[in-house]
């Protein structure tokens, strides 16, 4: 006798019922609409790549979180982890075509074999905004204020989130203004970014093991208490930008964001919730050497990573789980199949002027009819009986206030 099949989603997968939709579509629009509001091209790619262009990009951890495999022509492939190496191959490919700068932005799925916790699954989709080609500070703030613009349509405030903002350039001329030369700023930055994550004690053991004296250990934890950013040009250009763009009260100078992949360059940021109840809602910065990395052209680059799962959390937290269960639409009913062919053409002739309409597929009673529009959330509602197709006349009602108006129906043959 065959096992019996398990009806759950592989672990760290999701299923989306129509109720989990409401939230994705909550947070998908959001994105879309911020995206378009700052100018924002959208574009899209394959889920699967070569192995090696992702395994180039990644860190050690990434790299072993890569869903990969092997094809029947024996190609390495994979499933992509996220989607800035996509985008660099894309632009690589056609980089002496394109005009530059260029603003693009997508909605990846990503896949990453790893420890499933809170705020972490091993497929989520990513919100992605890029800007390409551009070495001034305005584009941390485009993109940065595109990421907060999409978290004030979801109905968050900057109340309920920070974004955390660093520069590793900033981070390193201070390392070396205590006399930690460069060559040892890599590990140093490797280290930082287990900060929270890990004791102190193993962070200093870290930075002990990558060759720093007890000295140079000392200073680096000492940097770590650094609360002004204005030695930092880039930096105060950002938050003076921001104050410009109205997004200011979002924004927190912290120099613990180290961003742990070793291509980021300049200013670098993650978002968390103000009460500090989950992970990263978002994080991105400067990388203006990744083209280099697979064989393309000097670039300068500024883009984050805004995943669908964290942010969900935060939603149903702040908001309620019956937030995003707006009422819409208009559920019809009708009573015997004598008035299906009429409600049918009620349906058609709202449709056709814009209306969402969720048709009854069968006769059904008032009291059940009512019942499924409610649960439906529909903001409106009409049933049809006999008496109402013979007169050509039925009542919509408003299924929040309750209250009624008529509405003409027209012959279905007409």
């Amino acid at each position: 006798m065959s096992e019996k099949i398990s009806f759950e989603p592989p672990r760290g997968m999701r299923d989306f019922y129509p109720e989990d939709m409401v939230w994705r579509n909550r947070v998908f629009d959001a994105f879309r609409a911020a995206g378009a509001a700052a100018g924002f091209e959208p574009y899209d790619a394959c889920v699967v790549e070569s192995y090696e262009l992702l395994a180039r990009k990644a860190g050690e951890e990434v790299g072993e979180q890569i869903y990969h495999f092997y094809d029947k022509s024996e190609r390495h492939l994979a499933l992509r982890a996220e989607m800035t190496p996509t985008l660099a191959r894309m632009v690589a490919q056609r980089q002496h075509e394109l005009s530059f700068p260029l603003k693009w932005t997508t909605i990846a799925q990503c896949f990453r074999y790893e420890r499933t916790t809170k705020g972490r699954k091993r497929e989520h989709y990513q919100w992605n905004v890029d800007i390409i080609g551009e070495d001034s500070v305005l584009a941390e703030a485009e993109v940065i204020g595109a990421a907060c613009d999409a978290l004030r349509r979801m109905g968050l405030s900057s109340k309920d989130f920070k974004v955390h903002v660093s520069s590793r350039k900033y981070l390193g001329d201070l390392l070396a203004a205590s006399g930690i030369p460069a060559s040892k700023h890599a590990q140093v930055f490797l280290a930082l970014d287990k900060r929270g994550k890990m004791p102190d004690s193993e962070i200093a053991q870290m930075l002990a093991d990558g060759g720093l004296g007890a000295g140079e250990v000392q200073a680096t934890f000492a940097i770590m208490d650094t609360k002004s950013y204005a030695a930092s040009p880039e930096l105060a250009e950002l938050f003076r930008l921001a104050e410009i763009a109205g997004f200011a009260d979002c924004l927190q100078f912290d120099i613990g964001v180290i961003r742990g992949l070793s291509y980021y360059t300049g200013i670098v940021f993650e978002c968390f919730d103000t009460a500090g109840e989950f992970r990263a809602i978002f994080g991105g910065g400067r990388y203006d050497n990744l083209l280099t990395t697979i064989g393309g052209d000097p670039t300068s680059a500024v883009g984050l990573g805004f995943g669908d799962v964290v942010v969900t959390e935060l939603l149903k937290a702040r908001l309620g789980a019956d937030a995003a269960k707006a009422k819409r639409g208009v559920a019809i009913g009708f009573m015997t199949p004598e008035q299906r062919d009429t409600a049918l053409a009620l349906a058609a002739d709202l449709r056709r002027i814009g209306k969402d309409v969720n048709l009854a597929l069968h006769p059904q009673k008032p009291k059940k009819f009512f019942s499924h529009a409610d649960s439906t959330n529909a903001a409106e509602a009409v049933y049809i009986g006999p008496d109402d197709a013979a007169k050509g006349v039925a009542r919509l009602k408003d299924m929040t206030t309750r209250e009624e108006k008529e509405i003409c129906l027209r012959s279905p043959n007409s």
